[in-house]
């Protein structure tokens, strides 16, 4: 069966899919990029057909070309790029195209939600500012007060929690998953034909990811927008997908319907990225005991905790968590999950000493943190290890990477002769060659650099570790991966884990125990059993019912218990 000849996944057909043609008609596009004195390929003879309202998933790992090939369509590449081959949107061509064909096409007839909106947006211009400039540049018919209008009412489309707000904000004053949402406001207010979605949730929590993507469910039907999705993450592609075309080195290797790549891939490259995708309930069962919680020999110890941001410029001071309280034992991995804005991260910043906290008692590695002195933090922050979630700014890009693993040593006083010993062991352990210790971060890949990441946390053999969401920008294939390494050698140091994330499948795979935060307080923790299989707490059956998992089939399930459960709490 065809694509034009398929209803879309959960809709009925429209009858646009039977009167029209393809909105977007790509044949043999292949991009090249002169690198080195040579032509290198990035993607290689792409081919497909988009019906309006219809969403292609483009899947694979980072440099696949997914992102490459999509970019090229709306002449966004550099200009060491050579672009072959045809993309026709609605029967004018593109490659090629003069650039003042192709700016009034941008918007218009395609539009792009970018992965990073923090890049992506201006941080000198407000957020209504930008969504205004779009408007105003392809409607000049309209005047600034409706430009504004109509901004502020896209706001509330993608239900923006202050709209008027959010359109005087600065993008550095909005959370992630807000400027995700400004950013898909952006790119609908042109009722574009097309919205290349890339990587549009990554780094989402799952709840703002189940609305970002029932928002673009819900647009796709009301402007009969077709969407390119393209994500490394399965159960995303589970949930919103018609069709799915799988990518490696720059080669389409699979591509049809759904249910054909879910359930009878073909290609051994589409079932490996199937089997390493984190699957929610399939983790192993956690033991269900509670006598391990004693504070006497816990590792981290939080009672009553509340953390208090000061009053900076224009913005107040307020309290960023209230009343947290929360132990983990050596050995443990404990999972700390919420939305943005919950409070996650700021206890994680307020363990390692780098925010203070306003009351409570907080106690690391048998130090205590309240009030602690300039010496004494120096001592214990010898016991603590962090890995960041993005290891590509985290890492000095003017040091090899063996520096940045060796600096901690460095300033504990190690001698450079033992650093080199030890740096050495920490690459062996993290499974990367040694002669890697001489190699700068921009020439590694996201997982090498992570591990690099891994590893400088490692350095001092820490009694805790806080790791802050460090596998949400990674592959499926590169994050399980990383995940088993950071098992292996958790399950060998046996150092406490703090495991800050918003995605429960790892929480599943990963944790022994879980704290689920809102709005700045623990409501609720427990072990992963009691947390994943018998939640209590209404946000935490939200939060649960809104990932989704690498199956089309009990994905559409889940969606409709997901709806039946938000109608119930909302009644």
């Amino acid at each position: 069966m065809s694509a034009n000849e398929r209803p879309h996944s959960g809709a009925e057909a429209t009858s646009a899919d039977t009167t029209e043609g393809p909105v977007l008609s790509v044949r043999d596009l292949s991009v090249e990029f002169w690198v080195g004195g040579k032509w290198a390929a990035a993607a290689k003879h792409v081919s497909y057909d988009l019906m309006p309202g219809e969403v292609l998933a483009i899947v694979g790992e980072s440099g696949s070309g997914k992102s490459t090939s999509s970019m090229a369509i709306m002449g966004l590449l550099p200009k060491n790029a050579r672009i072959t081959g045809s993309a026709k949107l609605a029967g004018r061509e593109l490659i090629g195209a003069p650039e003042d064909v192709l700016r009034k096409v941008r918007g218009e007839g395609i539009s792009v939600i970018f992965q990073e909106p923090m890049t992506a947006l201006n941080p000198v211009y407000t957020i209504g500012f930008q969504i205004s400039e779009t408007l105003l540049t392809h409607r000049p018919g309209m005047t600034r007060k409706q430009a504004k209008e109509r901004a502020i009412e896209l706001l509330g489309l993608v239900e923006m929690p202050d709209p008027v707000k959010a359109y005087n904000s600065y993008p550095h004053q909005l959370s992630g998953g807000q400027r995700q949402r400004a950013m898909v406001a952006q790119s609908i207010c042109l009722d574009p034909r097309v919205l290349i979605a890339d990587e549009p949730t990554t780094a989402l929590d799952v709840t703002v990811q189940a609305e970002i993507l029932d928002l673009m469910r819900n647009l796709r039907h009301k402007l009969d927008s077709a969407i390119i999705l393209i994500t490394h993450d399965m159960g995303v592609v589970a949930d919103m997908a018609d069709d799915v075309m799988v990518m490696k080195d720059g080669d389409v290797v699979e591509h049809g319907p759904i249910e054909q790549i879910y359930g009878e891939a073909k290609h051994p490259y589409t079932r490996a990225l199937m089997a390493s995708v984190p699957h929610l309930g399939l983790g192993e069962a956690g033991a269900d005991d509670e006598d391990h919680r004693a504070a006497e020999t816990a590792a981290l110890v939080l009672e009553n905790v509340s953390i208090d941001y000061p009053k900076r410029g224009r913005v107040p001071a307020f309290r960023a968590v209230s009343d947290a309280s929360l132990t983990i034992q050596p050995g443990e991995v404990v999972g700390l999950v919420g939305e943005s804005g919950s409070g996650k991260t700021t206890i994680a910043r307020a363990i390692v000493g780098l925010i203070p906290i306003a009351e409570g008692s907080l106690r690391v590695a048998g130090q205590d943190m309240v009030g602690v002195d300039a010496k004494d933090l120096r001592a214990v922050r010898r016991k603590l290890g962090i890995v960041f979630q993005d290891p590509g700014s985290s890492l000095n890009p003017r040091w090899p990477v063996g520096e940045s693993i060796g600096e901690p040593l460095e300033l504990a006083g190690w001698k450079p002769k033992d650093i080199g010993k030890r740096v050495e062991e920490l690459l062996d352990m993290v499974e990367l060659p040694r002669d890697f210790r001489n190699r700068y971060p921009h020439e590694l890949s996201g997982g090498q650099r992570q591990r690099i990441g891994i590893a400088r946390a490692l350095a001092l053999d820490p009694t805790v570790l806080v790791a802050d969401e460090p596998t949400s920008a990674l592959d499926v294939s590169v994050q399980a991966r990383a995940l088993e390494l950071l098992q292996q050698i958790q399950a060998e140091k046996q150092f406490a884990t703090l495991f800050v994330t918003h995605d429960l499948a790892v929480v599943d795979l990963l944790a022994d125990r879980i704290a689920v935060m809102q709005h700045g307080r623990i409501v609720e923790q427990g072990t992963k059993e009691q947390i994943l299989r018998n939640p209590k707490d209404d946000y935490t059956k939200r939060l649960i019912a809104a990932v989704p998992v690498p199956d089309p089939r009990e994905q559409r399930i889940r969606r409709e218990a997901r709806a039946a459960l938000l109608a119930e709490q909302a009644g």
